[in-house]
Parts: structure tokens; C-alpha cells; sequence
């Protein structure tokens, strides 16, 4: 999560980040919480309809039709102007950071990690697939993160097939690079230049600490 935040919000305080929103100007609406979740994507939508029946009447359950409305576009209609607002009240809500959590683990890391463990992928490989999914999202789109894995396995045994671990994240890694340069907002490829590929060629595969790593030419370290 400190890694994944770097990259995010530029801070490895991913706690802090349960208030986080901002329309970052990608196609995707607002984009908020610790994973950036989007108001375009579905992921906002289902994490707000989870808050509302964790805690019925909470400040962000006026905001469900909207949120459904606006799902797939760029579209403010219906939240503005006091949703950001209303965002950051949420946030001071442990039920709410509760509700963060468990759609970060249902959606995106778990998916990852249980997929690479059975692709024979360690920590490394683990966070790679986690990092990608957060950014592409889940699914088989060649954009996404299954089409990224399937283009991979395209150039490269996964260690689950018998195939050499340095060379499948390789093949991983220059797949997810040719997904992120599609994107304006994502052709700024640090993340994984000067972070994952960094581990990788020091054959740092278990991630182990001390980590160093650059993101947006910001300087970042787990002792």
C-alpha cells in the first residue's frame, strides 16, 4: 500500500488517502479513496451502495442515483457541487474506511495476489499484478489487467508453466508499459521504470527491505 501510494499520491501515508478526490482528468470522473477509486468505473458506485447498507442515511447515500447515472462517463452531473465535500466528511468514518478496505481487497488485491500465487509469482510478482489492476482494472480488455497478463504469457512462460520468474515479469512489465502510453494521464511509466523494474533487475524478487525507488522523480524508501 505505501507503494502503491507513492504512485497515486505521491506520499507512502496511504492511510491518509481515505479523503483523497480529485477529477484527474482521465475519462474517468472523480477518482477518490486509497486505490482511486472512479465515479466512471463502478468501483465508487459499489463501494458508496456497500457504505450505505454498512451505515444507512451516512452523508454519501443521497448521491447513489447520480453515482449510477454518471457510471461509465466523465460526468459530474448530480454531484456537484458538494460531493467532494461530502467525500472528505465521509472519510473521518472508520465504517467508511472499513468500506474502503474491503472494496480494495475484493476487487483488486486479492484477485492479484491470488492470481499470481498461482501463476508461482512471488512478492515482486504479487505487487506487480496488484499495481497493475489498481491502475487498469480487473477484466480482459487488452487495456486491462488480463489483457496486460495475457500479452505477457504471450512472450513468456510464467513460473507456473515452467518458465524463468525474471523473464516472465520482464514480458509482464513491458506489456503493462504499452497498456500505460495509451493514456496521457498514464504515459508517465516511473512506476514501474524506476520502481518494479528497478527490484527486478536487482533480482529483489521477495521485495525484501531496505526498498528504494522513484515515482514522478520523487524519492521514496521502506527501511
Amino acid at each position: 500500500m505505501q507503494i502503491v501510494s507513492s504512485a497515486e499520491n505521491s506520499s507512502q501515508d496511504w492511510r491518509a488517502q481515505y479523503a483523497y478526490i480529485q477529477d484527474i482528468k482521465d475519462g474517468r470522473g472523480y477518482t477518490a479513496g486509497i486505490i482511486g477509486f472512479c465515479s466512471g468505473t463502478g468501483d465508487m458506485l459499489e463501494l458508496v451502495q456497500d457504505y450505505a447498507m454498512r451505515s444507512p442515511g451516512n452523508v454519501l447515500a443521497k448521491y447513489l442515483t447520480a453515482l449510477k447515472k454518471v457510471n461509465g462517463s466523465d460526468s459530474h452531473a448530480g454531484l456537484d457541487p458538494d460531493f467532494k465535500a461530502d467525500w472528505a466528511a465521509a472519510a473521518k468514518d472508520p465504517v467508511f474506511q472499513q468500506a474502503q478496505d474491503a472494496e480494495r481487497d475484493s476487487v483488486y488485491f486479492n484477485p492479484a495476489v491470488s492470481q499470481a500465487k498461482a501463476d508461482g509469482l512471488r512478492a515482486l510478482g504479487q505487487f506487480a499484478y496488484y499495481d497493475a489492476i489498481v491502475m487498469h482494472g480487473p477484466g480482459n480488455s487488452s487495456d486491462s489487467f488480463g489483457g496486460i497478463r495475457k500479452a505477457a504469457m504471450a512472450k513468456a512462460k510464467t513460473p507456473a508453466q515452467g518458465g524463468d520468474e525474471t523473464v516472465y515479469l520482464n514480458a509482464f512489465l513491458d506489456a503493462r508499459v504499452v497498456a500505460m502510453k495509451k493514456e496521457a494521464a498514464h504515459e508517465d511509466t516511473s512506476r514501474v521504470d524506476t520502481a518494479q523494474r528497478v527490484w527486478l533487475k536487482a533480482g529483489n524478487l521477495d521485495l525484501n527491505t531496505p526498498l528504494r525507488w522513484q515515482v514522478y522523480k520523487d524519492d521514496f524508501h521502506i527501511d
